[in-house]
């Protein structure tokens, strides 16, 4: 089980890194063992392109090394609070996805509501306060979120999923990448338009009925007639051209 277990996490690396989610040495991935209390994770310092089994290690919920040479990643402590505050989380992924990193950055949260299909799926996408990386405040940072969701932005650094599997939380961090993605374009082309009131009740009703949740279990979006409005005031034509240029590498 173990090994299989390692192979999943490979791919998974594999697959942030291909996607151009991490650089360098940067991210993090981790599972929890079935029948086990123990997790396995990527240690420090390697490369999630080039990750082999050796790279990743044993650890128990207080972070002792059970098996392996290395050492685990220095955000391991934001992934056993993960696991000790949800015990239906057997994966977390934390990786810097350029467009949602930006948005962290920038200091913007995702919690608007945009996508059907992230409203139903995945909920608002929070932004928690800055902290210092590889840090007990990273902990302290999400700990407002961590019950109610299931991604969250990381201010100016990056973000964290989590799920049943760890396809499950590779794929939120993917749905969390192509939700800024295209907020930002939109944003390009004059602004987000936010659904209504009226329109999360019908999704609301869909839901329920087709998929048997209710997705105001988790931290809900905020729907607005004004926030598009809002937004688009702020920006300004020549902030577009900026930004157009910017993209096309003029």
């Amino acid at each position: 089980m173990i090994n299989n277990l390692k192979e999943n996490i490979i791919q998974i690396c594999r697959l942030i890194y291909a996607k151009g989610f991490v650089s360098a040495t940067d991210g993090n991935v981790s599972v929890r063992i079935q029948n086990s209390s123990n997790i396995l994770t990527t240690s420090t310092g390697v490369n999630k392109g080039l990750i082999e089994s050796e790279d990743i290690i044993e650890i128990d919920l207080n972070g002792n090394v059970i098996s392996g040479n290395k050492k685990p990643s220095t955000e391991i402590a934001m992934h056993l609070f993960i696991y000790n505050q949800r015990q239906d989380v057997n994966a977390v992924v934390h990786a810097h996805p350029p467009y949602a990193t930006g948005f962290a950055t920038a200091r913007q949260d995702l919690t608007g509501c945009l996508y059907p299909e992230v409203i139903i799926g995945l909920g608002a996408i929070p932004l928690a306060d800055y902290a210092t990386p590889s840090t007990i405040e990273v902990v302290k940072s999400i700990e407002p979120f961590v019950h109610k969701t299931e991604a969250i932005l990381l201010a100016n650094h990056g973000v964290v999923t989590y799920g049943k599997d760890l396809l499950d939380a590779y794929f939120k961090l993917e749905k969390v990448e192509h939700t800024a993605h295209i907020t930002f374009i939109a944003r390009l082309l004059g602004g987000e338009k936010y659904l209504s009131k009226e329109d999360i009740e019908k999704l609301k009703l869909i839901s329920e009925t087709t998929y048997g949740k209710n997705f105001l279990e988790k931290l809900s979006c905020t729907p607005s007639e004004n926030m598009s409005s809002n937004l688009k005031n702020n920006i300004s034509e020549e902030d577009i051209r900026r930004f157009i240029k910017e993209i096309l590498g003029k």
